[in-house]
């Protein structure tokens, strides 16, 4: 009865844990999510070869060798044994072996710069985090939205990733790898949705108190015919974005509702990320800062002369 009763607690709970990973890395849809599903299950399967047996063994122990149990061969001088030996030390050198080989391969294949090979064409979409809101620009389709990602099914998306400020972390559990976006650097990641549908998309890096606000839908449509319908909506319900209306846009606000702009300035996301580097100078590499030190060592004359020769050259 005890055993049953355990059965029926045991199933409820795994039911329930199970019920929690739907909307998750372990429910992907899209390649990336698929292969990074898969990745997570071998390397624990693998660890809990170690982990199982350590607790098997550990209540085996304490029921063996409990103080009421006063018939076992009393051993003092007991100190090695070569099987239990051979046991602890090859079984986690193999593991971490295999773990190390996987691991080398699924760094190098699920590089989340490398473009999905063989899917065709990429559709691009560059991303801007701001306080706290999400900002798309599609450069081919000359749009924009707040809040709001739209991407054909079976269509791979190059991702061109930036900040306004903060650090974040653009996510979308099901469909793979997030990455970080920084002001004034653009990261990348290349994604796909094998089936249509609507997909959560996170900041999973907290960036202050509008963070839980900072949420967008990542929307699969069935068909390039829907999201084309899609795009013709945004340019008829949307706005002008040009470096005006982006400094207003990027004010601090909490849970920002959709928005839509019909007509977007060219570069904005460069422009963007470059507002941030406009004010370093001269980026010579032999120039020196004024305060620096002056050294007398022949490589630094070499390096002062080649500098003096650039920046002639750059004024000629």
């Amino acid at each position: 009865m005890l055993i049953r009763n355990l059965s029926k607690i045991a199933l409820t709970a795994i039911v329930l844990t199970l019920a929690g990973c739907s909307g998750g890395v372990l429910d992907p849809k899209g390649q990336v999510g698929v292969e990074e599903k898969w990745l997570i299950i071998i390397c624990t399967l693998l660890m809990l070869i170690v982990v199982i047996p350590v607790i098997v063994l550990t209540l085996y122990f304490a029921w063996k060798y409990r103080a009421s149990r006063d018939f076992e061969v009393y051993t003092p001088k007991w100190a090695h044994s070569t099987k239990i030996e051979a046991a602890v030390w090859s079984i986690p050198v193999l593991i971490i072996i295999v773990l190390g080989v996987i691991t080398w391969k699924s760094t190098h294949a699920l590089d989340p710069y490398k473009p999905l090979e063989g899917k065709g064409e990429h559709m691009t979409v560059e991303v801007v985090s701001l306080n706290w809101k999400w900002l798309f620009i599609y450069p081919e389709q000359g749009i924009a939205t707040v809040n709001e990602l739209v991407f054909p099914a079976d269509k791979p998306v190059a991702f061109k990733i930036t900040s306004e400020g903060t650090m974040n972390s653009f996510f979308i559990p099901q469909l793979g790898s997030q990455i970080y976006s920084m002001a004034g650097m653009e990261t990348k990641l290349h994604l796909i949705a094998d089936e249509p549908g609507t997909f959560m998309g996170i900041s999973a890096n907290y960036s202050g108190s509008g963070f839980t606000g900072m949420e967008f839908d990542a929307i699969a449509t069935p068909t390039e015919g829907d999201f084309d319908a899609w795009v013709e909506k945004v340019k008829q319900q949307g706005g002008e974005l040009d470096m005006a209306q982006y400094n207003a846009l990027a004010k601090p606000t909490e849970n920002h509702p959709v928005t839509y702009f019909a007509d977007v300035e060219d570069n904005l996301f460069h422009t963007i990320i470059m507002r941030f580097m406009k004010d370093h100078g001269d980026m010579s590499f032999y120039s020196k800062p004024k305060n620096a030190v002056q050294g007398h060592h022949e490589g630094a004359k070499k390096a002062s002369s080649h500098s003096g020769a650039h920046e002639n050259g750059a004024k000629e």
